[in-house]
């Protein structure tokens, strides 16, 4: 074996490697530091550290603290936050990439291509020499993804891509783009690059060396843009409208990475070729049902535009309906009951099929219950709030009882916005920070912020998976009075409530008032974040934490306010 051909493979993996912690870290500090009233960013957030709630004495013993330190161990948290939140965000994208490259792999454009170009660098090479080349053509795959990856960020822009999670108009072009990707995958067209890009590149690889191998990598790229396209596209609206400044580029390599790895492998083992499945109709089968997948993911961008512009047409039972059927009718297609343009002729079902149908049947049937308000707690986080449902036996039924009573006492009275926003889970819920404060101050109770948007998937989780608990429930519901700011909502406020901030920019709509009531006042732009409040001082109690799936670690959280309030 030539060892130094190894040698040099592993090389460039490991530089490959290193791109993604530099990235990672280097989105992390800017993601942190970055701050604006427009910057919304929805971060897939997990279990919250226990340092993340600090006792009630660091914030209120003056005897022990000044107010200027107490200031700055705020921001210091607040902004430890933010940078895992980031994290995780940014580790999601990855492995959403990864996930989609593996899936790339078995589309008819690439699977078929992988024997042929192992092939090409094994043939009387040696194995060293073999997995040298095979390493640098799959680096200069990644190379050419992450750069498209770069491209969209340098294009849009930091601040763009922080606001696209939040804009109808381009939630609704994402929406119209998957389900032209979802219609290319079922069969009805192609979408393909045009044929010259491909001979010019074609013709290029054929120089060897280097430049040879690069030119290689990009025909691969351009030849499979029919199959790979929709995935692509689908990955780069899902980083994009993620805030994350490099979430694109981070996409893109998870995405090439996986679809990199197989030729430096088997260029290493090209034995292990010959353990591959042979190409056939199940590759086409692989497009439809990716095709079907698309067509549901299309929906929550929909979604996400009914509720930040409250045309409240499309709620939770039609969106579940609307799934329902999709998934219904991908698990008949497995069954061979449904059949497309390039679909062969389907002589038996195969185990694996037949397994894969009855699991997406199943998750059909599993949806159902939700048509009368069941929390579907597994996939809560995709679907519109539980408050749009307008037949629910689910929420009057938190505390028991008959299953009709409501479970809150709304005896405050009227609240401003309540004619545009639903409360969650039937809670006597204010919309307005100034009503809320005055209300706590007259009822001498300690009050619960929680910033929050229409297009959160973490808020709905937490909505349906923590706060319906029943020590969760009664301690928002009974002991804090609860102020819900959607920092991403569209609705013009009156003249009168119109305001400037102290960078001069004005702020008319409720969702730039509460977005820059978060990043001046607590330091944070990221959702959910949760603010126990002394309504006196309009101080925290306690650190503010973002999402925590945990409920014993909430009901600590939330017992920690009390007791410093208390």
């Amino acid at each position: 074996m030539n060892l130094r051909g190894v040698k040099t493979g592993l090389k460039m993996w490991a530089f490959v490697m290193l791109m993604l912690i530099f990235s990672g870290n280097l989105s992390f500090a800017q993601t942190a530091d970055t701050l604006s009233a427009e910057g919304i960013e929805f971060t897939e957030i997990t279990d919250a550290p226990e340092d993340t709630v600090v006792a009630a004495s660091v914030l209120k013993d003056s005897s022990s603290i000044d107010s200027s330190q107490q200031v700055k161990a705020k921001d210091n948290a607040v902004k430890t936050i933010d940078k895992q939140e980031a994290q995780q965000s940014l580790w999601g994208i990855f492995i959403t990439g990864f996930v989609g490259g593996l899936a790339a792999l078995l589309m008819p454009c690439i699977f078929p291509m992988l024997p042929l170009t192992v092939s090409f660098f094994t043939k009387g090479n040696e194995k060293g020499k073999a997995f040298s080349r095979a390493a640098l053509y799959g680096f200069f795959i990644i190379l050419i993804y992450v750069v498209l990856g770069l491209l969209v960020t340098v294009l849009f822009g930091a601040d763009a891509l922080n606001s696209l999670s939040t804009n109808g108009v381009f939630n609704f072009l994402f929406f119209l783009l998957l389900v032209a990707f979802a219609t290319s995958f079922l069969g009805a067209f192609e979408i393909t690059l045009p044929s010259s890009w491909v001979n010019k590149m074609d013709a290029n690889s054929d120089k060897g060396g280097i430049a040879g191998l690069f030119f290689m990598a990009g025909t691969l790229a351009l030849v499979s843009f029919s199959c790979t396209g929709p995935i692509i596209g689908t990955l780069l609206v899902q980083a994009a409208t993620s805030g994350a400044l490099l979430g694109p580029a981070i996409g893109m390599f998870g995405f090439s990475f996986a679809l990199a790895i197989p030729f430096a492998l088997f260029a290493l083992f090209p034995s292990a070729l010959s353990a591959l499945p042979k190409s056939g109709g199940w590759l086409n089968s692989v497009k439809v049902v990716l095709g079907f997948l698309e067509l549901a993911f299309a929906l929550k961008f929909l979604s996400n535009v009914d509720l930040a512009y409250h045309w409240e047409w499309f709620d939770r039972e039609i969106f579940l309906v609307l799934w329902i059927i999709i998934f219904a009718l991908m698990g008949l297609y497995l069954l061979g009951k449904l059949k497309f343009a390039h679909d062969s002729d389907l002589q038996f079902i195969s185990v694996p099929r037949l397994m894969m149908a009855i699991v997406v049947l199943s998750f059909s049937v599993y949806m159902i219950p939700g048509l009368w308000g069941a929390p579907l707690k597994s996939i809560s986080a995709f679907l519109p709030p539980q408050q749009t449902q307008d037949f629910d036996l689910y929420t009057p039924s938190l505390l028991g009882g008959g299953g009709s009573a409501p479970v809150a006492t709304h005896a405050s009275g009227p609240h401003k916005y309540a004619d545009i926003f639903h409360a969650a889970l039937n809670l006597d819920t204010f919309f307005d920070y100034d009503e809320g404060i005055a209300y706590a101050k007259k009822v001498n109770k300690p009050v619960m912020i929680d910033f929050t948007g229409h297009a959160c998937v973490n808020c709905r989780k937490m909505e349906a998976n923590v706060w319906p608990d029943k020590e969760v429930y009664k301690l928002i519901s009974q002991d804090y009075v609860l102020i819900q700011l959607y920092v991403d909502d569209k609705t013009e406020v009156a003249p009168e409530d119109v305001v400037t901030n102290a960078k001069g920019k004005v702020l008319n709509t409720i969702g730039k008032k509460w977005s820059d009531l978060q990043a001046s006042k607590f330091q944070a732009n990221s959702q959910p974040f949760y603010v126990l409040l002394d309504p006196k001082t309009e101080q925290p109690l306690v650190q503010p934490q973002g999402a925590d799936y945990e409920v014993s670690n909430y009901v600590t959280f939330l017992n920690s306010g009390l007791k410093a309030y208390k």
